[in-house]
């Protein structure tokens, strides 16, 4: 079952996240050059895993770029899975 909840921009610490009680998923990132942002690292709890939590971060993420006119740099290997795996993202992703 896909996970909905919400995910949360935390623009003071550079990630997107997402809390379940008192666990944090994130998905890190780094602002560049103005018009980048660099996805470098996914991290969801052990227990939480397989949910498609990671990927509901990794979407929000690219979503959050496109909107934004930017291009995305899948440095996070599960980052770069998720776009190979959902290529309607290419348009917004860059080589690391």
């Amino acid at each position: 079952m896909p996970n909905t909840e919400t995910v949360v921009n935390n623009q003071e610490k550079n990630r997107f996240e997402i809390t379940h009680g008192s666990q944090l998923s994130k998905l890190e990132y780094r602002m560049k050059d103005g018009d980048l942002i660099d996805l470098v690292h996914t991290e969801v709890p052990e227990d939480l895993s397989g949910q498609g939590i990671g990927g509901n971060l990794v979407k929000t993420a690219l979503q959050y770029a496109r909107d934004n006119d930017l291009k995305a740099i899948p440095s996070c290997p599960f980052v770069a899975s998720y776009v190979e795996r959902h290529p309607e993202w290419e348009d917004v992703t860059v080589e690391p």
